[in-house]
């Protein structure tokens, strides 16, 4: 009975991380008030692995739905479309460079001192108010970049810098990112794609750097461990799935002024909790 509790507990897990990698509001955020409330009987190395790692399900589900996209050897491709689709890969790798250096320095820092329920809801909070702001300033403004083509190194560059602020759990990648992005003129749906693309070499790297730690720690999988690190990331593969399909349909019609509202609702909520009520 107790093993079954821990994998439905995966499920629920697995289930957050699938919603909220992708939408603008904090997967790590969501993640860390969750264990608040639902605690693994797993040992706190683990924990700590585990999410970050549970990610990698998330990345399956963008290389499965961008695979054509992505994919620089697809035979039907023609030469200029191969080529775009390296130079998409090269402003791909460009971009995530300054929050891997950021993240490699800095990660057992951020672990110890930033990891917890107040940075996460100040950190929505402030977020949430930016992207209404930034949604009201380009009422009515036409994209410079509709294409995720079309960005350019640059603008992929200051896209990238803007990832180093996720870093600060509740901030959100794919939100600063996708917030990025609109900044310097990219359309919501063209900042979308790129910020699912950088994702796949930046959790790639985060998941590598906590396997890492956690191995040279001297922690080692059990069975159970494993078999609750696998419902985890096959329950977020099949969510962001579904989720990504759904946000790039949202997009097309709508800002993202509806996140910013819910970030801040959510981020009075917790604060509230843990200031007040705890």
């Amino acid at each position: 009975m107790t093993e079954i509790i821990e994998v439905l507990k995966a499920v629920l897990f697995g289930i957050v991380e699938g919603i909220t990698e992708w939408l603008p509001v904090s997967s790590t955020g969501h993640l860390i008030l969750l264990n608040e409330f639902v605690n693994l009987n797993v040992s706190k190395e683990f924990q700590s692995m585990f999410d970050v790692v549970i990610q990698l399900g998330a990345i399956l589900a963008v290389c499965a739905l961008f695979f054509r996209k992505l994919n620089p050897f697809d035979r039907d491709k023609n030469s200029l479309q191969k080529k775009q689709t390296w130079t998409l890969w090269f402003k791909v790798i460009a971009a995530i460079i300054p929050s891997g250096v950021v993240g490699v320095l800095f990660d057992d820092w951020m672990d110890e001192h930033l990891h917890n329920a107040i940075v996460v809801s100040i950190a929505l909070i402030v977020y949430g108010v930016a992207f209404i702001l930034v949604e009201r300033r380009n009422q009515g403004k036409e994209p410079k970049v509709s294409d995720v083509h079309e960005i350019g190194l640059m603008t992929a560059m200051i896209i990238g810098v803007s990832q180093c602020l996720s870093l600060i759990p509740g901030t959100s990648r794919s939100g600063s990112t996708i917030l990025g992005g609109i900044l310097v003129g990219v359309s919501r749906g063209a900042a979308a794609e790129f910020s699912f693309f950088m994702a796949i070499p930046t959790m790639l790297g985060a998941s590598a750097i906590k396997l890492l730690k956690f191995f040279l720690s001297g922690a080692a999988f059990t069975a159970m461990d494993l078999l609750i690190l696998l419902v985890g990331c096959t329950v977020s593969y099949i969510v962001s799935l579904l989720v990504i399909k759904g946000l790039m349909a949202y997009v097309r019609k709508h800002s993202f002024s509806a996140f910013g509202v819910y970030r801040i609702v959510l981020g009075i909520a917790v604060l509230a909790y843990f200031l007040l009520l705890k």
